[in-house]
């Protein structure tokens, strides 16, 4: 049946073809002025459309994303080149926004102010939504869950909680476990907290006995416990907390674009195939 429409059409074709040249040719000339016109507005129709695409980002073409690559599974480096779950989001986020995304790896608690002040386009880092982040940026939808874990010794007296009060506390500066061990209403009572550029560090302090404990997020606190040998996680987590990539205040067509990204990513089951890569491979091999 199809065939015998594309065969129909193409009779049709030529019978028309033929009538225009036996009217003088009016009709092609007419066509053709038809076809510029359409040309012409696609030409425009583009041009806006990449300046649109030019004005989300302050680099034309690109979106540079900030982070702190010593946060396994969420951004690491693999030689000279950083990896992980937000690498893969902000390559697929760029795609789909017509850019290229290009990382600067920096101090975690550099990135809001590079997203204030335009050094980067967007903190993706394994960021935790609070308010006092949002005081400065805005934050997309979240796309992980997470929570503050607590990293000990094998054998240490600290076995909950309420055993941290009293103890010399590491957290990765500037991260939400920061705040939760810094702040007295939490009632942690730590004796004091030391702050480390990242977690790796911390563990290596707490590995040599300076520290008693590290304060740090779920999944980044089971690749150091992995990759560590003497350390554990206790089941008790301190927080529940949501990762989303942070914009600045001013940019609103980025924030839809990515949320859009991001809707789209979760629909097709992207975002999951992402997670699952990352998340669930540990729990993958350890049944096999």
């Amino acid at each position: 049946m199809k065939r015998f429409k594309s065969l129909t059409a193409v009779v049709l074709a030529g019978f028309f073809a033929v009538s225009a040249v036996g009217c003088g040719g009016s009709s092609a000339e007419e066509t053709t002025d038809e076809t510029a016109v359409e040309e012409d507005a696609d030409t425009e129709a583009e041009a806006e459309e990449s300046d649109e695409t030019a004005a989300l980002t302050g680099t034309e073409g690109l979106l540079i994303w900030g982070t702190n690559a010593a946060f396994e599974p969420y951004e690491y480096m693999e030689g000279d080149v950083v990896v992980g779950i937000d690498a893969e989001i902000a390559d697929a986020i760029a795609e789909k926004l017509g850019l290229t995304a290009q990382v600067e790896n920096m101090d975690f608690d550099a990135i809001i102010p590079s997203v204030t002040t335009g050094k980067v386009d967007i903190g993706l880092a394994g960021m935790t939504v609070n308010e006092e982040r949002l005081n400065n940026v805005n934050f997309s939808e979240p796309y992980v869950e997470a929570g503050q874990a607590i990293i000990v010794p094998e054998g240490s007296d600290i076995t909950s909680v309420a055993d941290l009060e009293g103890k010399i506390i590491g957290v990765q500066r500037g991260t939400t476990g920061d705040e939760y061990v810094s702040t007295e209403e939490n009632g942690v009572g730590a004796a004091s907290v030391e702050r480390f550029s990242n977690g790796p560090d911390a563990a290596q302090s707490l590995l040599t006995g300076k520290i008693d404990a590290i304060v740090l997020d779920d999944e980044p606190s089971k690749k150091i416990v992995a990759n560590s040998t003497g350390l554990v996680i206790l089941d008790e987590l301190l927080t529940s907390e949501q990762y989303a990539i942070a914009v600045a205040k001013d940019n609103t067509a980025l924030l839809d674009g990515i949320n859009a990204a991001l809707a789209e990513m979760e629909e097709s089951g992207e975002l999951q195939e992402i997670l699952d890569k990352y998340l669930n491979s540990d729990e993958d091999a350890a049944e096999e």
